[in-house]
């Protein structure tokens, strides 16, 4: 392994990181900005969350967020795509299945909220890596 290689392999790494961080922040930034929108609007009240059409809405566009959080990870990605992708959705599933087991018992909405959240994380994400490899291959 030369020298130059040993640096690309290192700074592939890096941007690797540099993606997965990209997509999480993605996911973040955007689920806060939307239930900020969302509260200041009057559209969801905030606190607990019992009327299952603001449980529905939220799900709704956390998992079009997720799929944005895939999607950029991907589009950063130097190489190996699918494995930041990967392990994005994996840190975004195991934050969600985290949230069921904190918020168990809390009285702040429905069960099947959280649960949702953590069975779609992965999948969510996942498409975004996809269809950003999708329409890179379509090109």
């Amino acid at each position: 392994m030369t020298d130059q290689s040993a640096s690309t392999g290192i700074s592939g790494v890096l941007l690797g990181v540099v993606a997965v961080v990209a997509g999480l922040a993605t996911v973040v930034i955007l689920s806060t900005v939307t239930d900020e929108v969302m509260h200041a609007t009057g559209i969801i009240p905030r606190g607990a969350m019992w009327n299952p059409w603001h449980n529905a809405l939220a799900l709704a566009y956390r998992c079009v967020i997720g799929v944005a959080g895939g999607y950029v990870t991907a589009l950063i990605a130097p190489r190996a795509k699918m494995t930041c992708v990967f392990v994005l959705a994996l840190i975004g599933a195991a934050a969600a299945i985290a949230g069921v087991v904190v918020t168990a018992g809390m009285n702040l909405g429905p069960r099947w909220y959280p649960i949702a959240l953590a069975v779609t994380a992965f999948p969510t994400v996942w498409l975004g890596g996809w269809l950003y490899l999708r329409r890179r291959t379509n090109r």
